[in-house]
């Protein structure tokens, strides 16, 4: 060992006299063991990224190489900067290696666990986080036992071998290029664009949040969730001014007598093409549905998405705020929990996988009591694989829902089927034929089945839809049933079958936007609801933004609802539609994106209560 380190490349700094290509030599050996050292530790943190989906994913990664690339860099450039600092190459390896492997083990457990990433947003919400960990049994895995033994043999070997302490004006100079990297690398790990050309998807499910995430590493995608856990807030935004408009009202109390059981179902991609003159029917395929709009009061919701997004109308209903793209990290306000106050209960099902949009934890966090999906009740009850249809979901959903009013407590149920979901074959027609439905002239064959496949299954949604009603109308307890569509559904790549019928997406236009945004809402009482809130329930309603609905909903039950409520209804009265892309609807039934003053004031209002409540974590 004495005679090692008598070895100029071992020692702390190169003698004086020595030649230049030694003294290279000697500098040139320090940087590359610790260059060494920081990518072995970026591959340590690749290997824990795809957690419980195995060695699959990690050997994917290596297929993209700037993939790997955008995951490695991070450790070289923090050990480059922390080396700068303190002049030693194993200090400077252990202070990268603890948030690094820290953050993986992190990462893995919340994957294990509730098959759920860190993001940078939960940096935020430490003591949530440790609320979970104390709920779970944690363990010591392979993976991360050999990860954490090669970083103690790493810092070992460099306290041995990368001994070389420059001096500190060479420190400064390291110090200054690892930051001037960072800042130069930091618009791309930002880039959306970037994120996704980025990915390693050649074994995920690209519906899945989780998986997407896993499919670009560790360090990648966390460092590009950054940007979102600080989200730009509204032009002019000030907490203080926001909570001071919500102290202006209080909760109001639902009144017992007038408390009613309210259930809830967004129908995925459901709209009504009847509106469309340029499809000719051969049979009335919205019959069912207009039959029930004839029994209770319906509307347009103008949603903020098209073909996909679903989770944003849903949160928009569910919470009140205006666009309800957030990923909820913790306890959130939303009327889910101002119905719980109120002494409801509150479920809900989806047919499908929990990790859909991360919804078996952000229903939690909205306040839901329970909720069912594929992986805990459709699977082993009914061997749904993936997803259970209409034809399934809706009859056990009736049951449901009557069997938990027996309970005591008044109930919210709110679900969210699957069938409809898109795409929809191009080469059969699942339902018949498509003169069944149809008779347009000059589709190609590809266009007819996609459209026909779409209004068979709404034909099917509406009959099991109206049984659930039938069943509801019989029954003694007050029900109210409130139905809406999230978007409009898909229909050919680039909206192919759209531009073969002539229907125009010009949102310039608003027959334009109407054609692309609007999609149609229900809310049917039966005779003992209506009686409890003294009111028939019928008739038209306002174009609305899903932020509404639920605003609409207790305007006809008589309630005033939450303090959020009332200040959203401020706004509500005179712009019932605040879209996402800039649009606004007057209460005249103006479109237009350009609004005077006051009502510009009130748009404003309402996108700053919206951000201060979705960014309002309840602890």
């Amino acid at each position: 060992m004495k005679r090692l380190f008598s070895c100029f490349l071992f020692q702390k700094r190169p003698e004086d006299g020595l030649s230049a290509p030694r003294r290279a030599a000697f500098w040139l050996w320090n940087g590359l063991l610790m260059l060494g050292a920081a990518l072995a530790l970026g591959l340590l943190c690749l290997m824990l990224a795809p957690a419980q989906y195995g060695w699959e994913l990690f050997y994917d990664y290596f297929a993209h190489p700037a993939l790997v690339a955008l995951n490695l860099l991070p450790p070289v450039v923090l050990m480059a900067l922390l080396f700068g600092l303190t002049g030693r190459a194993w200090l400077a390896y252990a202070l990268t290696a603890l948030p690094v492997l820290a953050l993986a083990a992190a990462n893995a457990y919340k994957m294990f666990f509730r098959d759920d990433p860190v993001i940078a947003a939960d940096l935020l919400l430490l003591g949530e986080a440790g609320n979970m960990a104390g709920k779970y049994q944690l363990f010591l895995f392979g993976k991360l036992a050999a990860a954490l033994a090669c970083a103690l043999l790493s810092a070992a070997l460099l306290a041995l071998l990368a001994r070389g302490r420059p001096r500190a004006r060479f420190r400064a100079l390291t110090a200054g290029a690892a930051l001037a990297c960072a800042a130069a690398l930091a618009p791309l790990y930002a880039s959306d664009q970037a994120y996704q050309d980025n990915a390693s998807e050649e074994h995920i499910n690209k519906w899945s949040v989780t998986q997407q995430y896993v499919s670009r590493g560790l360090l990648y995608p966390f460092l590009h969730s950054v940007k979102d856990a600080f989200p730009r807030p509204p032009e002019g935004y000030d907490q203080r001014e926001a909570e001071g408009w919500l102290a202006q009202y209080e909760d109001a109390a639902i009144p017992e007598d007038k408390k009613v059981n309210l259930v809830g179902i967004m129908l995925e991609a459901f709209t009504d093409f009847s509106q469309f003159e340029e499809i000719q029917f051969s049979q009335d395929v919205y019959a069912i549905w207009h039959a029930l709009e004839a029994e209770g009061y319906s509307g347009a919701l103008l949603s903020n998405i098209f073909a996909g997004g679903t989770v944003n109308t849903e949160r928009a209903f569910l919470t009140g705020v205006a666009d309800g793209n957030y990923d909820y990290r913790g306890d959130a306000p939303s009327y889910v929990r101002y119905l719980k106050g109120q002494g409801y209960r509150a479920t809900g099902s989806h047919p499908s996988y929990n990790w859909f949009y991360n919804r078996q934890n952000v229903n939690a966090y909205l306040g839901f009591d329970s909720y069912r999906f594929t992986e805990d009740y459709f699977g082993p009850v009914y061997g749904a694989d993936p997803v259970l249809n209409d034809d399934g979901f809706l009859p056990d959903l009736t049951r449901t829902v009557l069997e938990q009013l027996e309970q005591d407590a008044p109930l919210f149920s709110f679900s969210v089927t699957y069938q409809g979901h898109g795409p929809y074959g191009d080469r059969e027609c699942w339902w018949g034929e498509p003169e069944d439905f149809f008779t347009n002239p000059g589709l190609d064959d590809a266009s007819r089945y996609i459209l026909s496949n779409y209004l068979g299954s709404v034909m099917a949604t509406q009959r099991h839809l109206a049984d659930m009603v039938d069943a509801f109308r019989a029954s003694d307890e007050p029900i109210v049933l409130v139905v809406f569509g999230d978007h409009k559904p898909w229909l050919g790549n680039g909206n192919s079958v759209y531009h073969a019928l002539g229907v125009t997406l010009d949102q310039d236009s608003r027959e334009g936007f109407y054609n692309y945004w609007s999609t149609p809402y229900l809310i049917w009482a039966n005779e003992a609801a209506k009686a409890a809130v003294g009111r028939d329930i019928a008739g038209e309603g306002p174009d609305i933004s899903p932020c509404f609905l639920m605003n609409v909903l207790f305007e006809q039950l008589g309630w005033t609802g939450d303090a959020y409520m009332q200040a959203a209804d401020q706004c509500r009265a005179q712009l019932p539609v605040i879209h996402s892309h800039g649009v606004r609807l007057t209460a005249s039934g103006e479109l237009t994106a350009q609004l005077p003053p006051e009502q510009a004031e009130l748009a404003r209002r309402l996108l700053c209560l919206s951000y201060c409540r979705a960014h309002q974590t309840l602890r």
